[in-house]
């Protein structure tokens, strides 16, 4: 099972982490095995699936000031959450840190890398690397006070692309974002995901997103441009479907970064349209 061979990565860690795992609403047996094989960790059971929300039920148990996610086909590569956790500790206007994700089984980078690691957000020359106004939640660690001042995980998204609203009101809100190439994170990704259903969720939540964060000219833009990219298929139209059919709650709850934030995602879009990391497929 993936969950039990990321977990036996953690358990191994050098830093000794505690390991929280939140479980949503599985069927076949992976929490009890969990539960038998590593004792120490602190299993949380759902009886549905909670989607991204359930990260926010985990946070609310941690007692530290940092939490970083792991999702169950990754893993942290020795030293790295002490890294993390250092760089964290030294900047207070710091929110998160995301490191250098490498694909399993090879331990070649992920296509991603190059774009975080190549990010054009300014940055203050204090930032300890590459700003960011996107980050992956597996890959990163989070300052615990910052993602409860904007309110964690949107239940609205559920899964797929959630990160994209929060990290845009932690900027919207002052707080700044940074790669680290000394931060690594292993992806041995998950060959039971359904990619379809993936997708479209992550269709609806950036269209989403777009909507409720960008500016009218820009969401308009970024509107045309990811419907041009999607494959005409059933996945991309019951996307855009269930995008529409959310305008109303997206409208009422709609309020624009400042502009700022707005000039450091305008920046963004020509790598992101370039970039291969970011196909929607499957």
């Amino acid at each position: 099972m993936e969950l039990l061979r990321s977990l036996g990565m953690l358990a191994s860690l050098p830093e000794r982490p505690q390991i929280l795992v939140g479980d949503n609403g599985s069927t076949d047996g992976t929490c009890e095995a969990a539960a038998s094989r590593f004792p120490q960790v602190r299993l949380f059971y759902s009886e549905q699936n909670l989607g991204a929300v359930a990260r926010n039920d985990i946070v609310g148990r941690v007692c530290t000031p940092y939490v970083a996610f792991c999702d169950d086909d990754m893993w942290w590569d020795p030293g790295a959450l002490s890294v993390a956790a250092d760089t964290l500790d030294a900047h207070e206007g710091l929110a998160s840190v995301t490191g250098r994700i490498m694909v399993e089984p090879g331990g070649v980078e992920d296509p991603i890398v190059a774009e975080l690691s190549g990010s054009p957000v300014p940055a203050p020359d204090w930032l300890p690397g590459p700003a960011l106004l996107g980050i992956l939640a597996g890959a990163s660690m989070l300052r615990i006070s910052a993602f409860w001042e904007v309110g964690g995980f949107s239940p609205r998204l559920w899964l797929g692309g959630e990160e994209e609203l929060l990290t845009m009101d932690l900027a919207a809100h002052g707080w700044w974002m940074c790669y680290r190439h000394d931060v690594v994170v292993h992806h041995a990704a998950s060959l039971i995901r359904d990619s379809r259903e993936r997708r479209r969720l992550g269709i609806r939540n950036t269209l989403w997103t777009t909507w409720l964060r960008r500016p009218l000219p820009s969401a308009l833009r970024r509107t045309r441009a990811i419907v041009a990219s999607l494959p005409r298929d059933l996945t991309s139209a019951r996307a855009l479907a269930q995008a529409v059919a959310g305008l109303p709650w997206v409208l009422r709850e709609r309020h624009a970064v400042p502009p700022e934030v707005e000039y450091g995602l305008r920046l963004l879009e020509e790598p992101q349209r370039r970039s291969v990391a970011r196909r929607y497929i499957g």
